[in-house]
């Protein structure tokens, strides 16, 4: 029984037309899911994916009107990382987020690789990373993206965990989930530090949680900009269901199954509040809508269907032509 690496991760923006163009146009994402947050239907739930919308390559957005801004401290995902393909990659989008004025720190090294970090217009935190080598195939590029295919992103690199303390958090990745402990780099920022990556599966991009130690920062309060939480891939029903009663068995507190349609999740927090799921690989997003039109209408699953005049009278109109028919 293995975690085979990201599935995907949920972030919030209160600014959701803002928030399609700059997925889809200037960071050339594909938008493979428009449907609603299945715990408040009066927001939108935006997945961003790759040509197919394979798990392991979705961004996704809870939209919440005039949320209050991110206040960044421990117990939080602090960054986000995407794959790209070889160092001339990083060069083009270094080039293209100057251009575009999205800001943007210069190239690095972290663990041994050629990092970009930059941010989207509501200071969400991103990196692109150079995944060349890696064990786990990334994914295939929108071949309507604005990002000529040999630079398109490929999917979830890693995620960044900052935590207060670090080992109540690594116990539950190591022996809890699975998780292996990769190395170490130094932290670019703040107090001098070690951040450690663990990886789940074969390891690398695509499978990664770095844990940066922060015990100097406060609590973070969640807002705009923030990440919600992360998702973590199981491959069958059949595992999933072992996973809750392995998660279950240590007694953390789970949701129990909850059936989310196009997979099936289990969510818990681990010791420094930060949410965790776990997520099936399947049946994934052509469940009720051809490739070629991926995100172009409202989805609903079958139990929501039967309140979608309703739910559409309260959801603010959001024109997703362009971004799915570049």
């Amino acid at each position: 029984m293995e975690l085979t690496g990201l599935h995907h991760v949920s972030a919030l923006t209160a600014q959701a037309a803002g928030n399609v163009d700059f997925y889809t146009r200037v960071l050339g994402l594909r938008l493979v899911k428009k449907t609603v947050n299945q715990d408040d239907t009066t927001s939108y739930h935006l997945f961003y994916g790759d040509e197919h919308g394979n798990p392991g390559t979705e961004v996704t957005f809870f939209d919440i009107p005039q949320m209050a801004p991110l206040r960044p401290g421990h117990g939080s995902i602090s960054r986000i990382t995407l794959r790209v393909a070889g160092a001339e990659a990083l060069a083009w989008w270094e080039d293209r987020f100057t251009t575009l004025g999205v800001e943007h720190d210069a190239v690095t090294t972290e663990a041994g690789r050629g990092v970009l970090a930059f941010r989207d217009p509501e200071g969400q935190r991103l990196a692109l990373v150079d995944d060349s080598g890696a064990p786990l195939s990334g994914g295939t590029p929108w071949a309507k993206s604005s990002a000529p295919a040999p630079h398109g992103i490929r999917g979830l690199g890693a995620v960044t965990l900052t935590v207060r303390e670090i080992e109540p958090t690594a116990v539950v990745l190591t022996e809890v989930m699975g998780f292996h402990q990769q190395g170490t780099y130094a932290a670019g920022d703040g107090p001098e530090r070690e951040i450690v990556v663990f990886g789940t599966g074969v390891g690398g991009p695509g499978t990664e949680v770095h844990v940066d130690p922060r015990p100097d920062l406060p609590r973070e309060r969640l807002g705009r900009g923030g990440v919600h939480h992360v998702a973590f891939r199981a491959p069958t029903a059949e595992e999933h269901l072992a996973w809750l009663d392995r998660v279950e068995s240590v007694g953390l507190r789970t949701s129990g199954l909850v059936e989310r349609y196009y997979f099936k999740s289990i969510y818990f927090r681990e010791p420094n509040g930060i949410l965790f799921e776990l997520a099936t690989d399947g049946p994934g997003f052509l469940t009720d809508e051809d490739e070629e039109r991926l995100g172009e209408r409202l989805a609903l699953p079958p139990f929501l269907e039967p309140y979608r005049a309703s739910i559409e009278a309260n959801l603010l109109p959001l024109d997703t032509t362009a971004a799915t028919r570049k």
